[in-house]
């Protein structure tokens, strides 16, 4: 699903900057960020250590508060909520890969797919056909009752999406997901995260280090030294 134009925005930041510590200790990791990202697109942030992507994205995902500035999410100022409602926010549109799984050891693809819905609140019958629907849109489905040990690196992460689409988000934050994989696998988690975006409108928004895992995005946004360098992409002006 192709990002409208003209719409408003999913995700607005104006002047948004972080600090962190105080004094001679002061670190400003975010000097104002100014970004619009449109609901359907594909993003991908790139940069080096310590340009400030890591840290807008824990903001995006509500993970983090903003030191100064806005942040507005569907219209809503996420810098003015408190800790409870931005938990309700996550859980209610966010989903979240990492690239290192994040699955429990010892319980199978279904019950690593399922938590998100348990924590919600849902009933046993609800969670699993909700879990294993998630699971066939990955691939998994007929690898529903097998523990991570019994998973390739590939497949494990294939199960962190489908924990993290499980709830149906509006927006998937991947956090290299490509990270721990081999090259084909890559190829493969890339696929199924443009598929993710294409056929069910979800929002991507990936940190990744990697050019030729960037280029499967629709924008790249450019970070350095705690600003937005430059945007790449039919939603983007170069700087």
């Amino acid at each position: 699903m192709a990002p409208v134009a003209d719409a408003s925005p999913l995700i607005r930041m104006r002047g948004v900057t972080k600090v962190y510590g105080s004094g001679p200790t002061e670190f400003q990791a975010l000097k104002g960020i100014d970004l619009d990202i449109q609901a359907g697109d594909f993003v991908a942030v790139m940069g080096p250590s310590g340009s400030g992507k890591s840290t807008t994205m824990n903001i995006l995902g509500c993970l983090d508060v903003p030191s100064g500035g806005e942040f507005l999410f569907k219209d809503v100022h996420v810098e003015r909520l408190d800790r409870d409602q931005r938990a309700l926010l996550r859980r209610k549109y966010l989903g979240f890969v990492f690239q290192g799984f994040n699955l429990l050891s010892r319980t199978s693809a279904l019950e690593n797919v399922e938590l998100p819905l348990l924590y919600r609140g849902d009933s046993k019958t609800t969670r699993r056909e909700t879990a294993m629907a998630a699971l066939d849109k990955v691939g998994l489905k007929d690898w529903w009752d097998h523990t991570p040990a019994e998973l390739s690196g590939g497949q494990q992460q294939r199960v962190a999406i489908a924990r993290a689409i499980v709830t149906s988000p509006d927006v998937l934050l991947a956090d290299e997901p490509t990270g721990n994989l081999d090259s084909e696998r890559s190829v493969e988690i890339m696929e199924l995260l443009t598929g993710l975006n294409r056929d069910s409108g979800i929002t991507v928004l990936m940190v990744t280090h990697e050019p030729d895992m960037a280029a499967f995005a629709r924008t790249i946004i450019h970070f350095k030294d705690g600003l937005v360098e430059r945007i790449e992409g039919k939603q983007g002006v170069p700087a």
